[in-house]
């Protein structure tokens, strides 16, 4: 069988992903998760309408002129620091996938974390949460899922965010999920809940590590001046939101376990533990309210 001879004004798709790999590892090489190679194949099978399987499966395709043109623009984009969820549009989160802007902090495996300790403290059919600074609407969204018979209320302050959770609800989980705008706490509805989960803004304002977010909203990274602003605002207020033996769920950075969990015997709450995520850094702090006090 005859095969049509390579033209070269258009490099095969092998070609391309090696030139666009080593244009993002030179780039990003600050980033601590850069994964080059991932984020090639994901543009590339974004802008070819394909999957990666086909990358994989066809390297010497040759992409055509549009597709890789659109292709080349990411790269640049993605190469100056900007995630891949914000090109995409999308990023996966628990089982699902998300609808993500600017307007949010892309989701992180580590966040999954608070989903796991939330569904072990309370494995009971009903229940009620509320998620603190909703964002995309991940966290209420798993809950949601993974807890029909629960009662899920999610808070945010940014218009544009709760905007766009309510986007992803609707479609991952629809009628299950009340919305609620104002800053944690004060936009609960009234009552108590069994359980409330945040991961609030923990960055310090002066944190050289901001350089390497600077894509992500502001509004939901940093939090004061030791980036325990936010974290003591949850933790001073949630108490009046918790019924007794209810539980607060907060993620954290991985500095910060031993203050968070010190601020949460401070203001009452027992059986205070920190845990750590997979790759060995605390992670989140969690806190019983006390059944009798």
């Amino acid at each position: 069988m005859t095969r049509t001879a390579i033209e070269p004004s258009r490099p095969p798709l092998a070609a391309v992903l090696a030139a666009a790999r080593g244009r993002l590892a030179a780039a990003l090489r600050a980033e601590a998760n850069r994964t080059p190679q991932l984020d090639a194949e994901l543009l590339l099978a974004e802008a070819l309408g394909r999957s990666r399987a086909y990358l994989a499966a066809h390297p010497e395709a040759q992409p055509d002129a549009d597709a890789l043109r659109r292709f080349e623009a990411w790269i640049e984009r993605r190469a100056a620091g900007e995630p891949v969820a914000y090109l995409l549009g999308r990023k996966g989160f628990w089982t699902f996938e998300l609808a993500v802007s600017p307007a949010v902090l892309v989701p992180r495996p580590e966040t999954e974390l608070l989903i796991e300790r939330a569904l072990a403290l309370w494995p009971a059919a009903h229940g009620r949460l509320a998620d603190l600074g909703t964002g995309s609407g991940a966290l209420a969204i798993a809950f949601a899922l993974e807890r029909p018979g629960w009662a899920v209320v999610a808070t945010d302050l940014s218009p544009e965010a709760l905007a766009l959770a309510r986007q992803n609800a609707e479609r991952l989980a629809p009628g299950r999920i009340e919305l609620r705008s104002g800053s944690w706490c004060a936009a609960l509805p009234a009552g108590t809940f069994d359980l409330l989960v945040s991961n609030p803004p923990y960055i310090a304002a002066a944190d050289p590590a901001l350089g390497a977010l600077s894509f992500e909203p502001a509004l939901a990274l940093v939090s004061g001046a030791d980036g325990l602003a936010a974290l003591r605002q949850i933790i001073g207020a949630a108490p009046a939101h918790l019924a007794p033996g209810g539980w607060l769920l907060l993620e954290h950075g991985a500095a910060q376990g031993e203050a968070v969990a010190d601020e949460l015997a401070a203001r009452g709450f027992v059986t205070v533990r920190t845990h750590r995520d997979l790759a060995g850094r605390e992670r989140m702090t969690e806190g019983q309210w006390p059944a009798i006090r």
